[in-house]
């Protein structure tokens, strides 16, 4: 075996499979791009699943990559196991309808035992395979030439996510030698396939060739695929013989540089090297995670951030490390992972800016946490309890960000434990929230065969011209391919030259008509969308019959992609106004050009100001007004780079790309229409701006007519309100609104005072109504027509009177009810608790609350239990 670094194996593995005719596919951006069903890019396959499920054609069917990948659904496992990571990297080579078992299972080899490549020695090489998979156990024997006690049976070798493509795999793996060997001989998990030490698994070659339909079926697929995997972390871990994937030249740098900002050093303590591996890990999923515009928030993507970023600091303190540190790893981070991903090192600044606001934001929740905490145990030892409970410890673990292991650390010391199995529940309560809030991901769609094997070729030609004559070369009604479609049926067509600009970029698809050549209406296309192939699909609601070969002429509604043109171009301004005004992060994260409004989404990681809004409004208008040229040129992708042009993350780009420029001012890869000059646009209005999700905000504007439209309904309402306030002219309706506002303020002082007054006369008369209870002074009372403001007011009233020792008021008003209870040292001396009280007593009144020892107050719904809750609290002092 070869001793190699990570770069070198990562630079091997695309180098092999390029030489057999693969194309390498870049490592694509960790936010899945139109897949809602996935919260991270979690696998190799996942960014090719159009292909896999017949939805796109690729160029080449025989693509390899090496693509970074999170996993956060057993995070608790990182640093405690020897391969758990939540950012990995996973190699595959992938075959779409191209070759298969034989091709697949020879170059593994060659790829795994080649002098040439890896060089492993063929002896320490087992392969499992699907007991009815006998043409994989035969290939592997032609192959290998190694004994059958090198090839194993498992029944769980058939891959299979749901409906979608499926399949039986075979599996690699390597024997590590007795050093590694966690189990006896006669163990039986002590074979290549079980769980053990010794015999790792390293590579999967799933051989993707039935449908599982959606009634249970396993039909064969008409396109046989292959679908690998091989984490690189456990690969390198293999090559370089390391104990665990962290010992490697993947993770050592960053813990040699955690060692520097500590006493302890890695080795020395099994407690302390869970935090050096924690940090490790979490450092470098967050900055490759930041780098693709996922930003820190309370959801989503930015809540699994702000959690990993969390952890390791909390695993930073366990280490003596009292500081914000974590952006000080961002360099090891870039500089590891230069050569293979430079947009680390590019975005550094931005990486540490981001990771350093969430640092010194927690560091001020540490100390609440742990004060917290200490409050906690304290409350244990007043009551003569030693285990703390499940859900104090989850909310410690889920809001504070402690980490299960410390908050037993700080009991431990006080001599207590936690009660694990309600923590347990918590989790697993929100593990479930966490599923229900996102779509399932149910695999790969059934395979569209239809539209996939058809290849007929169609040319837009939309850039130019809004009409066109050309054939219909391939037609679809009812999910099947025919030569012919009838009067009232809905036609997917494809014809061999079209104006009709495919749905793509967020702009929407054209519409139109589609005639004969003399111009006799056809049918309407109602819709334009991408075939698997590329062709431009229309959907036809069909006047009159339809034959292939059929000459044709397709004709766009002018009116409304010249509305589409204008609001894609000021898309464009937009995008370049948030940049210049929020800065360069603001990237594009999705967007939807209509003929009535447009939508952009984009990266910001915190509010944006009404201000900022007003200038990013005012330079779009200047830019229209300015009249700039608009000028779109096909160039290859690197001269575009060249030109300074924009590309959307996530997005993939051929050889060949379209660049709209601007005049300078604004490049961007775009394959949309536009107009030719920024004056077409006429008028740019912003509509609103919110958040959507993880660091993401969004804003709808209006171009053109449309915004006038706004304008004059502004207006009317501006005219509406001169008239209500008597005035002329619009610049007299402010100073109007003003002075309203202080005789309303004014009248509002004067209404509280009468108020105060009022609650200090009752509050007089309700305090000479004092009874003993069990040795108590105690005052209860229910105020119709009182809020909680008002019970407040007259708490605070007794608590600077000696006129009892508990305080029990109750108040109604606008159908709900307040529930408050107020102790002097009397009442707590004698064991009672203001917030134990309250808890007991509130459900009376449909509601709860809580609160202090002296003070704790309750909120309902039912106004009727306001005499039962009364009641209780007399009963309960009365015990």
């Amino acid at each position: 075996m070869k001793k190699l670094s990570a770069n070198d194996v990562r630079h091997m593995w695309l180098d092999f499979w390029q030489d057999k005719g693969h194309s390498v596919e870049p490592s694509a951006s960790l936010i899945p791009v139109d897949d809602p069903s996935l919260l991270w890019i979690n696998s190799g396959v996942a960014t090719l699943k159009p292909y896999f499920e017949g939805v796109k054609t690729p160029e080449n069917p025989r693509i390899t990559n090496v693509q970074k990948s999170i996993r956060t659904n057993d995070i608790e496992n990182v640093g405690v196991t020897a391969r758990h990571h939540t950012l990995f990297e996973m190699m595959g080579n992938f075959s779409i309808g191209d070759y298969f078992k034989d091709e697949a299972i020879t170059w593994a080899w060659e790829l795994l035992t080649g002098a040439d490549y890896f060089a492993f020695e063929p002896e320490k090489l087992y392969m499992t395979y699907y007991p009815e998979d006998t043409a994989t156990l035969e290939k592997w024997r032609e192959v290998t030439g190694m004994s059958d006690d090198h090839f194993i049976a498992l029944a769980d070798n058939f891959w299979d996510l749901g409906a979608g493509p499926c399949g039986p795999c075979t599996e690699i793996f390597y024997d590590r030698g007795p050093a590694y060997q966690d189990l006896s001989d006669d163990d039986p998990e002590m074979y290549p396939g079980g769980e053990n030490e010794r015999y790792l698994e390293i590579w999967n070659i799933v051989f993707s060739q039935f449908n599982h339909m959606p009634d249970g079926q396993y039909v064969p697929l008409k396109q046989k695929n292959i679908d690998t995997g091989m984490g690189l972390e456990r690969m390198v871990s293999v090559i370089q013989d390391t104990p665990t994937n962290f010992e490697t030249d993947l993770f050592m740098p960053i813990i040699e540089k955690i060692a520097s900002m500590t006493d302890h050093q890695y080795g020395e303590n099994p407690a302390f090297d869970t935090s050096f591996k924690v940090i490790a890990d979490h450092v470098r999923a967050v900055s490759f995670a930041i780098a693709d515009r996922a930003l820190p928030s309370n959801e989503g993507r930015g809540y699994i951030l702000r959690r990993l970023i969390r952890r390791a600091i909390m695993h930073g303190r366990r280490l003596g490390i009292n500081r914000a540190f974590l952006t000080e790893l961002v360099p090891v981070v870039a500089e590891m992972m230069a050569d293979f991903y430079p947009q680390i090192k590019q975005d550094q600044d931005f990486i540490q800016n981001v990771i350093g606001n969430e640092e010194a934001r927690f560091m001020e929740t540490i100390e609440e946490g742990e004060s917290l905490l200490q409050g906690q145990i304290a409350d244990l030892k007043a009551d003569n309890q030693t285990q703390l409970a499940g859900s104090q410890a989850f909310k410690l673990y889920d809001t504070y960000g402690f980490p299960l292991e410390l908050t037993q650390e700080y009991l431990e010391e006080a001599g207590m434990t936690v009660d694990l199995a309600g923590f347990d529940q918590e989790m697993k309560a929100q593990q479930e929230r966490a599923r229900q809030a996102r779509k399932q991901d149910s695999g790969m769609a059934v395979q569209n065969d239809v539209l996939s094997t058809i290849d007929a070729p169609s040319e837009f030609t939309g850039y130019h011209n809004l009409s066109d004559q050309g054939q219909v070369v391939a037609m679809v009604v009812d999910g099947q391919q025919t030569d012919q479609a009838q009067a009232d049926q809905v036609a997917y067509v494809i014809t061999s030259k079209t104006p009709c600009y495919a749905e793509m970029g967020g702009q929407i698809g054209d519409t139109g008509e589609l005639q004969s050549p003399a111009g006799e209406l056809l049918g309407r296309i109602v819709d334009t969308r991408q075939a698997p192939n590329g062709q431009h699909l229309h959907e036809v609601e069909l006047v009159e019959g339809l034959q292939l070969n059929q000459e044709v002429k397709l004709v766009v509604d002018k009116k409304r992609r010249h509305a589409i043109m204008r609001n894609h171009t000021a898309t464009h301004l937009l995008h370049k106004a948030l940049k210049d005004i929020l800065g360069k992060h603001a990237n594009q994260a999705g967007s939807l050009v209509a003929p009535n409004h447009l939508r952009f989404d984009f990266s910001h990681f915190g509010q944006v100001t009404d201000q900022e809004l007003k200038d990013m409004e005012r330079l779009v208008n200047e830019k229209i007004a300015a009249a700039l040229p608009v000028a779109t040129i096909e160039t290859t992708i690197d001269k575009a780079k060249e030109m300074g042009a924009m590309a959307l993350f996530g997005e993939k780009y051929g050889h060949e790309v379209r660049v709209v420029n601007i005049d300078g001012w604004s490049i961007e890869l775009c394959g949309g229409t536009h107009v030719a000059n920024t004056a077409e646009i006429g008028l740019f209005k912003i509509l609103s701006e919110s958040g959507i999700g993880a660091g993401i905000r969004r804003i709808e504007a209006v171009t053109s007519l449309a915004a006038l439209d706004v304008y004059s309904q502004q207006e009317n309402i501006l005219t509406g309100l001169a008239s209500h306030f008597k005035v002329k002219h619009f610049n007299e309706i402010m100073p109007r609104v003003e002075k309203q506002a202080q005789d309303h303020q004014q009248v509002v002082q004067e209404l509280n005072k009468l108020r105060d007054q009022a609650n200090a006369n009752e509050a007089k008369n309700l305090f000479n109504e004092v009874q003993e209870i069990a040795g108590l002074r105690v005052i209860t009372g229910h105020l119709a027509n009182h809020a909680m403001n008002d019970l407040r007011q007259m708490s605070d009233v007794w608590k600077q009177q000696d006129v009892s020792d508990v305080l029990v008021l109750a108040g109604d008003a606008d159908g709900k009810a307040s529930l408050l209870v107020a102790l002097k040292p009397a009442a707590q001396d004698r064991g009672f608790k203001a917030g134990d009280l309250i808890k007991q007593v509130a459900p009376a009144i449909g509601g709860g609350g809580g609160g202090r020892p002296d003070m704790a107050q309750a909120g309902g719904k039912n106004p009727a239990g306001i005499p039962d809750a009364l009641n209780q609290v007399k009963e309960i002092l009365a015990k």
